[in-house]
């Protein structure tokens, strides 16, 4: 039996309601679209989850947005256990940040938590956020509700984010957990937002958000 709060629209029982095509943000005189890759580094990605074929989403999305002149904004990531200046720490060589594209240095899950990321978004007059990257359980999931609850549009980019395999401490085989992101963040609702997720090919940074 459907639980109590289940529609047909939605497994998640939100009552599921969009009109895709433009924006509803909720940040004012904001109706830019930025592309954010998140924590595209050497270190966090060596053993992710087809690894080689989401880096190549990612900078098919990256030329797409240089193409269409919409910002890119890199986010980087260091840790006790990820030293900044380190090797492992460097984004990884298939995907270059230009010199005028921004690089935000987070040291928290979430990519707005004590860094310059809403400063910079607010410049550039970004409400809508399409998200790639990693880790999809951890940074990825971070920053999309981040950004979420902070007022953005957010369009997860559903093969262009990936993991590790977390099975032998008790977390699902990393394609679950992808699939099961891609899932929820479908139909995650919030008054005057939206949230989806798209295909790299069929982003279009006029309208995916």
């Amino acid at each position: 039996m459907p639980s109590a709060c289940a529609t047909l629209d939605s497994p998640y029982g939100h009552g599921f309601h969009r009109e895709l095509g433009h924006t509803m943000t909720t940040l004012q005189n904001r109706q830019k679209t930025a592309l954010l890759v998140v924590d595209a580094q050497i270190a966090v990605v060596e053993r992710a989850h087809q690894r080689d074929a989401v880096v190549a989403n990612v900078l098919t999305l990256v030329e797409k947005a240089r193409r269409e002149r919409i910002p890119v904004v890199w986010v980087q990531h260091s840790d006790e256990r990820l030293r900044s200046g380190s090797d492992g720490w460097r984004i990884v060589p298939e995907l270059t940040p230009g010199n005028a594209e921004v690089l935000v240095e987070k040291h928290y899950g979430d990519s707005f938590e004590a860094t310059i990321l809403e400063t910079v978004l607010s410049g550039l007059g970004v409400g809508r956020l399409v998200v790639a990257g990693a880790q999809t359980d951890a940074c990825i999931r971070s920053t999309i509700h981040g950004a979420f609850v902070r007022g953005y549009d957010v369009t997860l980019v559903s093969d262009a984010h990936t993991t590790d395999d977390r099975t032998a401490w008790g977390a699902p085989p990393p394609g679950q957990v992808i699939a099961h992101t891609n899932l929820y963040w479908t139909y995650e609702a919030a008054p005057g937002r939206k949230a989806n997720t798209v295909e790299t090919l069929n982003v279009d940074f006029a309208t995916t958000a």
